[in-house]
């Protein structure tokens, strides 16, 4: 696994704890010589896994586009920018450039970049692995939800399986190096 793409909010949230866990996320990045890729940012979670990995040694690739360039405050520093035209060319980039997928607690716009790589593989579109940091339980609900959505039928075991929890950084890229994609079959 050498690069991995990092959804997450671009304010730091209403805890101190979000940020502590970007930074914890960050230096497990560069300890482990992996690349994050993200939305390239400098300012909340986003800026802070980035100036963590960054200050780790690491390198960071940022997807940023150019309509939220002067308002997101694209980030100066990285190893590389890739400036796009539309928000479907950024996550279509960052697709193409991770081996898999860290999402850290944000709002509408990272469960947006979640569910579509989650949905991807559920398809068969790819076989990377998908995991939610779950920094200060921020996810429990959504937990509750695709339990709740396995028990109404509308979400197999199988599939719910790929979305990989943990609560410490550590721990998910660990269960990422073991990831296996479940078989896709049509319509089971």
């Amino acid at each position: 696994m050498k690069r991995l793409a990092v959804y997450c909010g671009s304010s730091l949230g209403a805890s101190e704890a979000y940020k502590i866990g970007a930074i914890q996320l960050g230096k497990e990045l560069a300890k482990r010589n992996i690349t994050l890729v993200y939305g390239g940012s400098s300012i909340g979670l986003m800026g802070a896994v980035a100036d963590t990995v960054l200050g780790e040694g690491g390198n960071v690739i940022g997807v940023i586009p150019r309509v939220l360039e002067q308002r997101e405050i694209s980030h100066r520093g990285l190893t590389e920018l890739y400036k796009v035209e539309t928000m479907h060319e950024r996550k279509a980039k960052m697709v193409e450039l991770a081996d898999g997928f860290v999402v850290m607690p944000g709002g509408t716009g990272t469960l947006e970049e979640f569910f579509e790589v989650f949905t991807w593989g559920q398809i068969g579109l790819h076989k990377k692995p998908c995991g939610l940091l779950n920094i200060h339980h921020y996810y429990d609900p959504l937990i509750s939800l695709f339990d709740h959505m396995i028990d109404q039928k509308f979400l197999q075991e199988k599939f719910r399986s790929m979305a990989i929890i943990e609560d410490e950084p550590a721990a998910l890229l660990e269960r990422f190096l073991n990831y296996e994609a479940p078989s896709i079959k049509a319509f089971e």
